[in-house]
């Protein structure tokens, strides 16, 4: 194989100038100018794979440089092999245009795959190593990152509690003085419906830090889900009344759940409150169904509405804390739902369609 030796030789310029007109790169790669470098370097290695002085291991060592590099210059790894498979073709075709004889053809061919083959599937997976590597630490990161937004909001929650959980209770207490002195006082309803939503939306705040979980009340009873349902429209009454929604429930009168009456009671009004901003959107008839049943195994609570779907891409995420899609929303309304289903020994899912919207809230029936 001396002759082929000293052809390929022969070659190297042509052929690297060639791969250096015909390879794909990006203009953000920082190391774009040194690819046809690595073809050459690879073309080398080629002659001495043949004349072996060239091991396995040391085009294992090209093959590592060379993904390490292309890592870092964070590119397609398609782009990569497409550059590779071209030097591997410009090669072949030399030999044929060299009129190397059939007979020897062949082997030859065999060998220059061989050692391109090797190459690529190193260089492939060292490269695959590498990202998932980077993936790992991005995802640490986000992690850490998601912890110490949580820990902040923690902090900020307690200290938002006693600046303003205070007064907010005594100016709750004055209004149903003045409600019980003057009954016929205008305006106290609405007064004391929109403290009541702030209220809420402050043990909101709460009960995303596990700080404020402890602060508030852990008091476990068994409550008529029927008649928390009935206190929750008629606290969402105004609201209801101004989207002109129409309710229908159907939740057998002896359906009861064991936990903290409170907690279930924020997620309902929380989910129904949703339900009404999504009726908000649409015309025509405005509907929300609660339905509620339970055998031995199984509760299960679910309110559908037909107001605008939630989108397929955004289903999958809309758990998750700081996610919001209304311009003035906290992300934390439905985070925090899910945290106080799971507390309670349930799951909460979600399903969205053209036709409705549905959220289901299943709890496994505890030992009495």
């Amino acid at each position: 194989m001396d002759p082929l030796k000293a052809f390929l030789e022969e070659q190297e310029a042509k052929i690297v100038e060639l791969f250096k007109n015909q390879i794909v790169k990006s203009e953000h790669d920082q190391f774009k100018d040194r690819i046809h470098l690595n073809g050459q370097a690879m073309y080398r290695m080629v002659i001495g794979y043949f004349r072996g002085t060239v091991t396995e291991e040391d085009i294992q060592a090209l093959a590592y440089r060379v993904a390490c590099e292309r890592n870092q210059a964070q590119i397609n790894i398609g782009d990569f092999v497409h550059n590779v498979c071209m030097g591997r073709r410009l090669i072949l075709d030399s030999l044929q245009e060299g009129g190397v004889p059939a007979a020897t053809m062949l082997p030859v061919v065999m060998k220059i795959n061989e050692c391109f083959d090797i190459f690529l599937v190193h260089a492939v997976s060292k490269y695959t190593e590498l990202k998932d590597r980077d993936l790992d630490k991005k995802q640490m990161f986000i992690e850490r990152s998601h912890k110490d937004r949580m820990t902040i909001l923690g902090q900020m929650a307690s200290s938002f509690v006693h600046e303003f959980r205070n007064p907010l209770t005594s100016v709750i207490g004055f209004s149903k003085l003045l409600k019980e002195d003057h009954p016929d006082l205008p305006y106290l309803d609405i007064i004391e419906n929109e403290l009541y939503q702030l209220n809420y939306r402050v043990s909101q705040f709460l009960l995303v830090s596990k700080k404020g979980s402890a602060a508030v009340s852990r008091r476990i009873e068994t409550f008529n889900v029927a008649q928390l349902i009935e206190d929750i429209l008629a606290f969402l009454y105004p609201t209801i009344v101004d989207v002109n929604a129409q309710t229908a429930c159907t939740i057998d009168p002896s359906f009861s759940l064991t936990g903290n009456r409170d907690e279930i009671k924020q997620v309902l009004i929380n989910i129904l409150s949703n339900a009404l901003d999504a009726l908000q959107r649409v015309s025509g008839e405005r509907l929300i169904h609660i339905e509620g049943f339970q055998n031995e195994q199984k509760a299960s609570i679910s309110i559908a509405n037909n107001g605008s779907p939630i989108p397929p891409d955004i289903l999958p995420v809309i758990f998750e804390p700081f996610f919001t899609t209304k311009e003035l929303g906290t992300g934390i309304g439905l985070y925090v739902c899910k945290e106080i289903i799971e507390r309670h020994d349930g799951t909460i899912s979600c399903e969205s369609s053209e036709r409705s919207t549905e959220f289901r809230m299943t709890f496994d029936q505890r030992d009495e």
